[in-house]
């Protein structure tokens, strides 16, 4: 019995030390970067891991300086358009591929999902002429088409996968009121489908907020160029001339408002993702 005890509390204090490890590993980076964003001068290359000193200088630096605030305003633009337009087709879709039966409709499914595993610098070409023979180069819009690329198949299948799993005898009982197709969907489906929604429109707004390559091919203006390309390019000429606490505080910037959205919606997420993994 005690050596059944011991071996117990063994597991339980080596599960909680690798909880622990799991989470610095996770969050040290982001709390260097705060510490390194509130040094000044010298101070950035002194290592430190507790504060030593505080300074706003870099924050008032990335904000009133360039045009950084406009490039947090084109990504949010991008990102929100991103998953408006990623979440009504994907519904849409989600209703089709869940709900009617037509031929070939695994096969459609298999096939969206198969689009995202392309690695980004397999479709860059293509999709750079693509952008640019539609006159869409150096504009916001080329960043959300090209968005749409990764973001769509991945809220269809999850969407897909949700809606599936809802009863089909509130769907008949919407159909003998004489509720057409699209009320059945804005007026039936998306109220239970809030946690499926949430999760992959967060999901969705994160990729869009933080992708960097697409941006960085697709837009050449300053004004046009998004937060990810605007942090990198505030490099200097030289390795003594990065200003290391003003692209940490710029980080700083970009991260809090992602770790706030996913601590207001974590019950949701939560939901969303394991939809469908226990069955009654």
């Amino acid at each position: 019995m005690q050596a059944l005890n011991a071996r117990r509390l063994a597991g339980t204090i080596g599960f909680y030390a690798l909880v622990v490890a799991i989470v610095l590993f996770s969050v040290f980076p982001f709390y260097y970067a705060i510490l390194t964003s509130l040094k000044a001068g010298t101070d950035i290359f002194r290592i430190d891991y507790l504060p030593r000193s505080f300074s706003l200088e870099n924050y008032y630096g990335v904000l009133s300086s360039g045009t950084f605030l406009r490039n947090v305003l084109n990504s949010l633009i991008v990102a929100v358009s991103v998953v408006a337009i990623s979440l009504f087709l994907a519904v849409t879709a989600a209703y089709a591929l869940a709900r009617v039966n037509f031929r070939g409709r695994g096969l459609l499914l298999m096939t969206i999902l198969a689009v995202s595993m392309f690695p980004q610098i397999a479709v860059l070409a293509g999709l750079f002429e693509m952008i640019r023979a539609m006159g869409l180069y150096n504009t916001l819009f080329a960043l959300i088409f090209a968005y749409m690329i990764f973001t769509l198949p991945f809220t269809v299948w999850v969407l897909t996968t949700f809606m599936r799993d809802l009863p089909v005898e509130i769907e008949e009982a919407a159909i003998v009121d004489g509720a057409s197709p699209f009320t059945i969907i804005t007026r039936v489906f998306l109220p239970l489908m809030w946690p499926a929604l949430v999760t992959t429109g967060l999901l969705a707004f994160i990729a869009a907020w933080n992708e960097f390559l697409f941006a960085l091919t697709f837009v050449a203006n300053n004004d046009t160029r998004t937060v990810p390309v605007a942090i990198a390019l505030l490099s200097g000429a030289s390795e003594q001339e990065v200003p290391w606490g003003t692209i940490m505080a710029a980080s700083v910037v970009v991260t809090v408002p992602l770790i706030v959205l996913v601590l207001v919606f974590q019950r949701k997420i939560i939901s969303g993702l394991t939809a469908g993994g226990v069955k009654g």
